[in-house]
């Protein structure tokens, strides 16, 4: 039985690593800590979670000692508390996107704040695209919620050299701001709208640049929308074909690619994903596959942007680290409606 501790585990997807490794059957959550909540008992926090035993302390780093620590902390706080949890042996995924980029100034730049571990180098945590580096890590980088169902949805066109130009429109629900409520979410703000923010500037954009293949070879736009639902992303691609093809041949490309993978599920012809489909999942639904007249492939994807988008991946990426089947603890389906 390998032991994890959760750091920062009083939000959402504390909650969610949570709900789902306390299922899981080779783990054993030794440890969850909060500064703000030390003392108090797991469910008086996150009420779905009752007779765990397990109580918030405000434990250090350098005072916990298991097999892989998840730091679901803030972006700028993960980069202090990672090296001492690697020096002292752990394994570690990371939530926040302190570790997504393989150029630090990049994140600096989108972040706006100085990366003070430029030594340590995680492997970034999308298994069904670098599962083998994964294996061979120490430090693993969870992916964005938002790049997580985009990349996924446009990376064979980009991987097969099939597009120059994409521009992404996202759906999020609610529950992706965090567990901190502010006049955005509040709920009579959302309700029966569809908000745009950061329409060009969203920084999960250089996220998803950096795996379709960088800032110069494929053209990478992106904007969120946030919409009136808890959980869930919905993605439309729209990418422009330099070479011709069918939309069969299109759905051959994306099965060879995708068509091992436990966690994607490619749609039938005419069907479109739905975000009940995959909520309290780690799966991936992708679907569309359709080209229209002038050279425009449309692809559709929804994960749950908890799950699949947060801490589902990053139970996935514990289970490569520790030799496991990858899908242990995770096969549930969906909560559809």
């Amino acid at each position: 039985m390998y032991e994890v501790a959760i750091i920062g585990a009083s939000g959402y997807t504390g909650g969610e690593l949570l709900r789902m490794l306390l299922n899981h059957p080779d783990v054993e959550v030794t440890d969850i800590t909060s500064r703000q909540y030390d003392g108090t008992p797991a469910h008086k926090i996150h009420p779905h979670i009752r007779d765990s035993g397990l109580v918030f302390t405000n434990k250090s780093p350098s005072d916990l000692d298991v097999d892989v620590a998840f730091t679901a902390t803030p972006h700028g706080a993960s980069m202090k508390i990672v090296p001492e949890l690697l020096d002292a042996g752990m394994k570690v995924v990371d939530l926040s996107g302190d570790y997504r980029y393989r150029d630090t100034a990049v994140y600096e730049k989108w972040y706006g704040m100085e990366h003070t571990d430029k030594e340590n180098k995680g492997a970034f945590g999308l298994p069904e695209l670098y599962r083998d580096e994964i294996k061979k890590a120490k430090l693993v980088a969870n992916p964005g919620c938002f790049p997580t169902g985009a990349i996924l949805s446009s990376y064979p066109l980009v991987k097969n050299n099939l597009v120059d130009r994409i521009i992404i429109d996202s759906k999020t629900g609610v529950s992706g701001a965090g567990v901190n409520p502010s006049s955005t979410t509040h709920y009579p703000n959302i309700a029966d709208n569809v908000n745009p923010y950061k329409i060009s500037s969203h920084r999960h954009m250089s996220e998803i640049q950096q795996e379709l293949h960088g800032f110069e070879d494929v053209k990478v736009s992106f904007t969120p929308h946030l919409v009136p639902v808890i959980r869930g992303i919905q993605t439309t691609s729209h990418s422009l074909l330099i070479k011709d093809i069918t939309p069969e041949e299109l759905r051959e490309i994306y099965e060879k690619e995708y068509g091992g993978e436990y966690f994607i599920k490619l749609m039938d012809e005419g069907e479109i994903p739905h975000l009940s489909s995959v909520r309290g999942s780690n799966f991936v639904h992708i679907g569309g596959f359709e080209i229209d007249e002038t050279g425009r492939v449309v692809m559709l994807s929804v994960i749950d942007n908890l799950v699949k988008g947060a801490s589902g991946q990053a139970i996935q990426n514990m289970n490569i680290l520790l030799g496991l089947d990858e899908s242990t603890g995770l096969k549930h389906f969906g909560l559809h409606p």
